[in-house]
């Protein structure tokens, strides 16, 4: 799925989650659109479950917010395990995949006879300009 294949109000949300520069919440998102005729948070989370299902947008659980995919065009699920590591200071988040982890990861379900359906690791704590 590409950008141009979303409907107006996934476009929208999308477009708002891909310029934004941390996480925001689908609250904060219905605000910046209520100019665009967002009046309800249900609009919003409608968009964002689809952008979800076709792996362009990320929802973090630990902030309850969501971020725009950094490898949208890249079918991001197909990467396995995605990882976000989170500043707790600034707020940046970068998005990053470790195919050792998915590998040591993989091993572990696969021992256990659990059928993983979605794994996301999020590292909490301060990114490099922060931290200096």
């Amino acid at each position: 799925m590409n950008a141009q294949q979303l409907t107006k109000n996934q476009g929208l949300v999308f477009d708002v989650l891909s310029r934004a520069d941390q996480p925001m919440s689908a609250y904060t998102i219905l605000d910046k659109l209520r100019d665009h005729g967002f009046r309800a948070p249900l609009q919003v989370y409608r968009a964002l479950e689809k952008l979800l299902e076709f792996g362009m947008v990320h929802r973090l659980e630990s902030l309850n917010a969501f971020v725009a995919c950094a490898h949208p065009n890249d079918n991001c699920c197909r990467h396995g395990t995605v990882a976000f590591a989170i500043c707790n200071s600034c707020g940046h988040v970068e998005e990053f995949h470790d195919h050792a982890v998915d590998d040591r990861l993989d091993a572990f379900v696969k021992s256990k006879r659990f059928k993983a359906e979605k794994t996301t690791i999020e590292i909490r704590g301060l990114c490099s300009a922060c931290a200096a």
